[in-house]
C-alpha cells in the first residue's frame, strides 16, 4: 500500500508539473503576440492539452494494465477504439480552430496554433516519457531526477568556489570549472545512489496489476541488472587500487551513463530555455516560485533527462516482458488463444523442451 501511495503521488506530481509548465509557455505566447483578441485561443490550447493527455494515458492504461481493462466492459470498448476516439476528439478541435479563423488575424492565429503544438511536443510528450520511466520501476524515475538536481548543486558549488572561465554566453554565470566539477561530483553521487536504491525490491520492480489477487503489486524477481555481479578490473586500475575484482550492481554501471548525460548534455536543456527567454526578452517563465521563476525554469533539464532515460531503457535495458505478452494473449478470442497454445506446444516439442509423453497427454 505504501509503495502504491508513493507511485500515485509521483504520478500526480508529474501531471501537475506538466499542466503548470504548459500554462506558463502558453501564457508567454499569449503576452508576446498580444493574442488578447484571438477567438478561442486559450480554450483550444487547453482542449488540445486534454486530447493529447487522453491519447497518451489511454495508451499507457492499455499497455500496462491490460488484465484490469479486461474486467471492465466500458474500458474494453474505450481501449479497443482508443486511437480512433483520440483522433476524432483531436479533429473536433482542429475543425473548431478552422472555424475560429478571422480575416484580420490569420497569420497570428496560425502562429499561436503552431505555438500550442510545439508546447505540447516539448511538455506533454516528455512528461509522458517520465510516466513511462516510472512504470519501469521507481528507480528509473528517482535516479535520473536526482542526478539532474545533484548536477545543478555541484555545478553551482564548484562554480562559486573555483569558477573563473565563462562557459557559454547564453548563461554568463556558468563556468567551465562548475561544469567539469559538476560532472565528476554527479558521477560519484549517481553511482552511490544507484547502489542504495538497487537493494530494495519496491524501487526496482515495476508496479503491475495482479489479476489473481485483484490488486496492484510492486513485487518481482529482480532482473540481472539489480543482482550483484563480480567484475574483473582493467590491469591499470588493478595496479592503482590493488583490487583484482569488484562486486557491484550492473545498474551502477548504467548509472554512470545516466550521470554522464545528465552532467554533459542535460545542462543544454537549461541553455535552450535561457535562449528561449532571451529571444522573447523575459527573465523567467513565470513567478510561481518567488525568487526562482516558474515551474518550467526548474524543470527545463528534467524533461531532456527523462527523454534520454526512456530511450536508454528501450535501447539497452528492456527485453521481452512475459507479463505484457500474457496480458495481450488474454485480450484474444478463445479460438485464437487455443491456436497460439497449440503452436507453442508444437514448438516446445520440436525443441525437446516438452517431453513427448507430456505432449501426447495434452
Amino acid at each position: 500500500i505504501i509503495i502504491f501511495f508513493f507511485f500515485f503521488f509521483f504520478l500526480v506530481t508529474v501531471m501537475t508539473i506538466q499542466i503548470k509548465c504548459f500554462q506558463e509557455i502558453i501564457d508567454i505566447g499569449y503576452r508576446v503576440y498580444h493574442s488578447y483578441e484571438l477567438p478561442w485561443f486559450r480554450t483550444l490550447s487547453w482542449y488540445f492539452l486534454v486530447c493529447v493527455n487522453y491519447f497518451f494515458y489511454g495508451e499507457t492504461l492499455a499497455e500496462y494494465f491490460g488484465a484490469l481493462v479486461q474486467r471492465e466492459e466500458p474500458l474494453q470498448f474505450l481501449v479497443r477504439y482508443h486511437r480512433f476516439i483520440s483522433f476524432a476528439v483531436y479533429l473536433a478541435g482542429f475543425c473548431m480552430f478552422v472555424l475560429s479563423l478571422v480575416k484580420k488575424h490569420y497569420r497570428l492565429q496560425f502562429y499561436m496554433f503552431a505555438w500550442t503544438h510545439v508546447t505540447l511536443l516539448i511538455v506533454v510528450t516528455q512528461s509522458h516519457l517520465v510516466i513511462q520511466n516510472l512504470f519501469e520501476g521507481m528507480i528509473w524515475f528517482l535516479v535520473p531526477v536526482s542526478i539532474v538536481i545533484c548536477n545543478d548543486i555541484m555545478a553551482y558549488l564548484f562554480g562559486f568556489f573555483f569558477g573563473r572561465t565563462p562557459l557559454i554566453k547564453l548563461s554568463p554565470k556558468k563556468t567551465w570549472e562548475g561544469f567539469i566539477g559538476g560532472f565528476f561530483g554527479t558521477l560519484v553521487f549517481g553511482f552511490i545512489l544507484a547502489y542504495l536504491l538497487a537493494q530494495f525490491q519496491y524501487f526496482v520492480c515495476p508496479v503491475e496489476y495482479n489479476s489473481e489477487t485483484n490488486r496492484f503489486t510492486a513485487e518481482c524477481e529482480p532482473s540481472d541488472i539489480f543482482v550483484m555481479h563480480e567484475y574483473t578490473l582493467p590491469f591499470t586500475v588493478q595496479s592503482i587500487l590493488r583490487w583484482k575484482t569488484v562486486t557491484i550492481y550492473p545498474y551502477q554501471i548504467h548509472s554512470v551513463a545516466l550521470s554522464t548525460f545528465g552532467s554533459l548534455i542535460g545542462p543544454f536543456g537549461g541553455f535552450f530555455a535561457s535562449g528561449f527567454k532571451r529571444a522573447f526578452k523575459i527573465k523567467d517563465f513565470a513567478d510561481t516560485i518567488p525568487g526562482h521563476g516558474g515551474i518550467m525554469d526548474r524543470f527545463d533539464c528534467q524533461y531532456l533527462m527523462a527523454t534520454f532515460t526512456h530511450v536508454y531503457i528501450a535501447s539497452f535495458i528492456r527485453g521481452p516482458n512475459p507479463s505484457k505478452v500474457l496480458q495481450q494473449l488474454l485480450v484474444l478470442q478463445p479460438e485464437q488463444q487455443l491456436s497460439i497454445f497449440n503452436a507453442m506446444r508444437d514448438r516446445l516439442r520440436d525443441r525437446g523442451i516438452l517431453p513427448p509423453a507430456a505432449t501426447e497427454a495434452m
